[in-house]
């Protein structure tokens, strides 16, 4: 037998106005070494697509974001190490390593974190598993995150099921993230959107005002 739902359930929801000073925009690995085709196998649709969508529609949201005053986080895939011994099992097994303080390591010139904007480097796949980020948006006052960036099956996805576990807002902007292909975007968006709100560049900005 189920019990009834609390009376202060019912008025959750994940339709709740955005309150910038408890909002933070992340900017998931959108760094040198993920838009590198060097890097990686063949993946035309994320290339064209990172370049021809996603990255403009990045630059929009933070210029929103900067504006209305929300908390600006990066994070970029980054050895802690110089032979890379605190990567996960994961990205070992991956073959992702990314040397400490290396171009790859970097945020893309075209949205380069600003003076007093947090870069958090990470060696998971979530970076609530090896950052402070949670510790630090709670110290914040953080409630509310909007997921964006690379790759939308990956980092993204694991992202936003550990926020949404662990008492965050959760918001993912579906035409600021990409994957290897727009196949598996979609599926991605599919497979996590019970775990947050799904909106749209235009729509996000039109919540913030601009």
């Amino acid at each position: 037998m189920t019990s009834a739902p609390r009376p202060e359930d019912a008025r959750l929801t994940r339709l709740r106005p955005i309150e910038p000073r408890r909002t933070a925009l992340l900017i998931i690995d959108v760094q040198n070494w993920v838009l590198d085709p060097s890097k990686h196998p063949p993946r035309p649709e994320f290339y064209e697509d990172a370049q021809r969508i996603v990255i403009p529609n990045l630059g929009r949201l933070l210029t929103a974001a900067r504006r209305r005053g929300l908390e600006i986080v990066y994070t970029v895939m980054e050895n802690l190490t110089r032979d890379g011994r605190d990567r996960s099992l994961d990205y070992k097994l991956s073959g992702f390593f990314i040397a400490k303080g290396s171009r790859d390591a970097r945020v893309i010139d075209a949205l380069a974190p600003q003076e007093d904007e947090i870069l958090l480097p990470k060696t998971s796949s979530s970076l609530f598993n090896s950052t402070n980020f949670d510790y630090l948006m709670r110290n914040i006052g953080i409630d509310t995150i909007i997921a964006t960036g690379f790759l939308t099956d990956q980092c993204v996805d694991h992202t936003v099921r550990d926020g949404a576990d662990r008492g965050y807002y959760m918001i993912c902007v579906e035409d600021a993230c990409a994957t290897d292909t727009r196949a598996r975007h979609r599926a991605a968006l599919d497979a996590f959107r019970g775990y947050c709100r799904l909106v749209t560049t235009d729509g996000l900005l039109a919540e913030l005002g601009s």
